[in-house]
């Protein structure tokens, strides 16, 4: 039962933030919304920061899921994308608030999954020290983040991801060519 009332407040919640921003949203319009009493948030969810630290966490774990593995910098890039459309509204909303931060944590976190991912695959046969991959790594990581942020500070317009998805595949083997330039150091 109790599984079932979170899940309610969390899908409450995500209505009301399709529908306006969430600084206009407070527990009374949520537990008016699922039909429960606020005891009942407050079981489940400290306050509405917990809340959307939560969903934010399980979206990011589903994007996980959805893409178990990347084999290019164009897939990482898309992971984060559809980490942040699925609601677009919601998203943009968090975003735009208090809570921002809490949402760019996440997107940093998937950030660095994916793109470990990806390098772990394209970097595979090569013979690179830890700490050279790691700098590639934390290089494609902020590239990869920071497109993601200025895309949602365009309003998430499609042809901004449409022109970073050519530049990535102009430079599709980047990696590979850091790593060789890396080992031609060695």
């Amino acid at each position: 039962m109790a599984n079932f009332t979170q899940q309610a407040i969390k899908a409450a919640f995500i209505e009301l933030l399709e529908e306006r921003p969430l600084r206009e949203i407070t527990v009374k319009d949520i537990v008016e919304r699922c039909g429960i009493n606020r005891n009942s948030f407050y079981y489940h969810f400290q306050d509405i920061p917990s809340l959307i630290e939560e969903m934010i966490r399980e979206e990011a774990d589903q994007t996980i899921r959805e893409h178990p593995s990347v084999t290019s910098i164009v897939e990482c890039f898309d992971a984060l994308i559809a980490f942040a459309s699925r609601r677009k509204n919601a998203i943009m909303h968090i975003y735009r608030s208090v809570s921002r931060e809490l949402f760019e944590q996440r997107l940093m976190m998937l950030s660095a999954y994916f793109v470990q991912s990806y390098i772990n695959t394209a970097l595979a046969e090569d013979e690179i020290n830890e700490n050279d991959k790691k700098t590639i790594v934390d290089y494609y990581k902020c590239v990869i983040f920071g497109l993601a942020i200025e895309w949602l500070n365009t309003g998430m317009q499609a042809d901004y991801i449409q022109s970073v998805r050519r530049i990535f595949l102009l430079k599709k083997d980047l990696a590979k060519e850091i790593s060789d330039l890396l080992q031609g150091q060695i």
